[in-house]
């Protein structure tokens, strides 16, 4: 990159702090649950297998805090809140589903590469499962 490029440092910073969010275990797997349209948060717990109650609503404040996706509170009864994403979600899972797209294809591969490496160096799958 030449020096004309380089980012100040406090763009690398707020860079790091995006690339953290998108790094973030739930929030691309919640981005690509949104692809569909609205969706509310029973919908969404359902879909994000293995997330908790609690770990799933903060995963959506920091999504909603970065404009990745509105939160609209239904003023019906009984009253229900849906999630949907914005302009820049769309654009976020649009660059993101390459990448989702390969982890999906490649889970299988990279279990048993995880499996053999572990064998090999005399590690059970529980020591290394967490």
């Amino acid at each position: 990159m030449s020096a004309r490029h380089t980012p100040a440092h406090t763009d690398v910073c707020d860079v790091r702090d995006v690339l953290d969010l998108m790094a973030d275990k739930w929030s691309l797997y919640v981005v690509s649950n949104l692809s569909d349209g609205p969706r509310r948060f029973n919908e969404l717990k359902r879909a994000v297998h293995g997330v908790s109650q609690r770990m799933l609503t903060l995963t959506l404040r920091r999504l909603e805090r970065d404009g990745i996706l509105t939160r609209t509170v239904h003023e019906v009864m009984p009253p229900h809140v849906t999630y949907q994403l914005t302009p820049l979600g769309t654009g976020l899972l649009s660059a993101a589903t390459p990448l989702i797209t390969w982890s999906t294809g490649h889970v299988a591969e990279i279990a048993a590469a995880r499996a053999g490496h572990d064998r090999s160096q005399g590690l059970d799958a529980q020591t290394t499962s967490a």
